[in-house]
């Protein structure tokens, strides 16, 4: 497996620990100089998880907002397959570009720049792929469910991201972060019933396997992509980027020609796009670049509590944009998922 390769070869050199915590809880054979070059001060560090967590909180809270607007009658008129490449694309550019910003300021170095080896580069086809398939479910869910119970579902994730890190990167969970999970499973399931309806939850089953499959996706993929990205700290998270996202790239290159090759080829590459498709592919983009922020200077678990507040949002805007009715199940369900956030944070400063 390409993760025993990430664990292997941090036995080797100057690579960092097996542990990816262990530069907090332990001390560093290193200067502290060196201490401060990996992880910077600790009030610029706050600030720094501070701001990324908040712009992914409002990127997040509006996603599934503009997925939903840029539907017509319904479906999307539009290539999904299209919209992810270009996503991809806009990552890669915007990194690029960030990339040559530093190149003017700081000049060339090891650690900023693109030419390196395979080894290094070949661990990133497997997040990329399991992105893509991830990214391509976002869209088919909505037609079982709405943006607001998106969100409470897109939460599943830190159910997933807690499983697999203690199976994966054999990190240990406090009992009351194992409780904040079952509660989260609770709020889920709260905020779905329906009292209009024989139906116990307003999703329908495959709603709920999509939700499912999703969050396992993203939770591995999540952990594996922290994994490399953490594996060399030094090295710029701009440049850990670009080749995640060239790989995306290439990935979604292929689902356009299995997907939709006849449709592009006869309506056109943009077929169907509108200014709230344009918005919804910045905002993707714009979410991925925050997404592998937090993940390399926070954790993943930073990353699905910054989901959750967003579900909150999501809920509120909903109500202007599509008349959502908040329920006094949605409530309590939303209550229930953010004392388990919370809990969950709780837990976390305790271990």
């Amino acid at each position: 497996m390409e993760y025993r390769r990430i664990k292997d070869q941090d036995k080797d050199g100057d690579a960092v620990p097996d542990d990816l915590e262990s530069l907090r809880g332990k001390p560093h054979s290193g200067s502290p100089k060196n201490v401060v070059a990996l992880g910077g001060s600790s009030a610029s560090t706050w600030k720094r998880k501070s701001i990324v967590t908040l712009a992914l909180t409002i990127l997040t809270s509006s996603q599934a907002i503009l997925i939903v607007w840029s539907k017509r009658a319904g479906k999307y008129e539009y290539s999904v397959t299209t919209a992810n490449f270009l996503v991809e694309a806009l990552k890669c550019t915007l990194s690029l570009a960030a990339l040559a910003r530093i190149w003017r300021s700081e000049g060339v170095t090891d650690d900023n720049r693109l030419s390196t080896t395979w080894d290094e580069v070949s661990v990133y086809p497997i997040p990329a792929a399991l992105y893509l398939i991830k990214n391509l479910l976002q869209y088919y869910i909505f037609a079982y469910v709405d943006a607001p119970g998106y969100q409470i579902l897109k939460n599943l994730n830190i159910i997933s991201t807690g499983v697999l890190y203690r199976i994966i990167l054999k990190k240990r969970l406090s009992e009351i972060q194992w409780t904040a999970f079952i509660l989260l499973c609770a709020g889920c399931t709260t905020a779905q019933l329906n009292s209009n309806s024989d139906r116990v939850l307003q999703t329908p089953f495959t709603g709920w396997l999509m939700a499912i499959v999703m969050a396992l996706l993203s939770g591995f993929a999540g952990v594996y992509t922290e994994a490399i990205i953490k594996k060399r700290p030094s090295r710029n998270i701009n440049v850990q980027n670009f080749w995640l996202y060239v790989f995306g790239m290439a990935f979604n290159a292929i689902a356009i020609l299995v997907q939709d090759f006849d449709a592009v080829i006869n309506k056109g590459f943009f077929h169907g796009y509108s200014l709230i498709t344009v918005l919804m592919i910045v905002n993707h983009a714009l979410s991925g670049i925050a997404v592998s922020m937090v993940m390399k200077y926070a954790d993943n678990i930073v990353k699905v509590y910054s989901t959750s507040v967003a579900m909150l949002l999501t809920a509120i805007v909903s109500v202007f944009l599509f008349g959502f009715h908040l329920s006094l199940a949605f409530f309590l369900g939303s209550t229930v998922v953010s004392v388990s956030v919370y809990l969950h944070s709780i837990g976390k400063l305790q271990r």
